[in-house]
Order: C-alpha cells, then structure tokens, then sequence
C-alpha cells in the first residue's frame, strides 16, 4: 500500500476580511471544522483562528487535493454556521485561499505558528501577515 505524507498549511480569511469570527463563534467553528473534517477522512493536525481568518497545517491523504480539501472545509463551515444562526450576519469565506507545502522538519514551527494566533496579531494584522506571505512565497495580493 502506498504511503504518502504532504502537510500543507491553509490560511484564508472571511469574506472581505470582515472580523465575524466573534470569541463566541470561535470555539465552535474550530470544533466543527476538526469534527466536520474527521468525518470526511481530512486530517488537522492543528488549526486555529482570530477574528478575520484562519490557520490549517494538515496532512493531504494520498487522494485528497489542495483544492478540494479547502472547498470542503470552506463551504462545509459556511454552510453550517448559516443553519445554525450562529452569527448574526451572514458567514463566508473569501474565495482565494493561501495554500503552502511544509516540511517534515518545519512542522513544530508551523504548528507553534498556528496556536500562537491570538498573540500573533496583538502585533501584526491579516494584512501585514499577507504581505511577508507574499514577500516570502511569491503569493500575489489577495
């Protein structure tokens, strides 16, 4: 049997960066996500979120894509937040996502990344985030 291991960290923001990701919605947007994900075989090894995005490091099973993976995510918690009211406005996702491959090695510092979020940006906000994304991957502006 073929064994594959490709950890890819996600990063994508509410639709136009509109802080709905309340201290309220958070705790049970992460836990739906990590349970929504189990159900359908995506593994997260850790995610986490502050007001207007969110961080995924997770491992792509061998049949899994980067596009689907995050389509299923995205549209899965959208779908789920609306139903259920849990925000007073409606929830979306922005369409473009950041997507990129992390080594094996790299992992405790991705991971550490994603659970400092919070302290993270007391300092730096989405947009200086994206910015050395972008300086450093080559990513355009979102």
């Amino acid at each position: 049997m073929p064994y594959t291991r490709v950890w890819i960290h996600f990063v994508w923001s509410t639709k136009n960066r509109v802080q709905s990701i309340r201290p309220e919605l958070k705790p049970k947007l992460l836990a739906h996500i990590q349970s929504n994900a189990d159900a359908k075989g995506i593994f997260i090894d850790c995610l986490n979120c502050v007001a207007d995005h969110i961080h995924l490091l997770i491992s792509l099973g061998r049949e899994q894509t980067i596009s689907e993976v995050a389509r299923l995510i995205k549209g899965e918690s959208t779908h789920w937040v609306n139903k259920h009211k849990i925000t007073e406005d409606r929830f979306e996702w922005q369409t473009e996502y950041f997507a990129v491959s992390v080594s094996e090695s790299g992992i405790g510092e991705v991971r550490r990344y994603i659970a400092t979020q919070e302290e993270h940006h007391r300092e730096k906000t989405f947009n200086d985030e994206w910015i050395a994304f972008s300086k450093a991957y080559g990513v355009p502006m979102l």
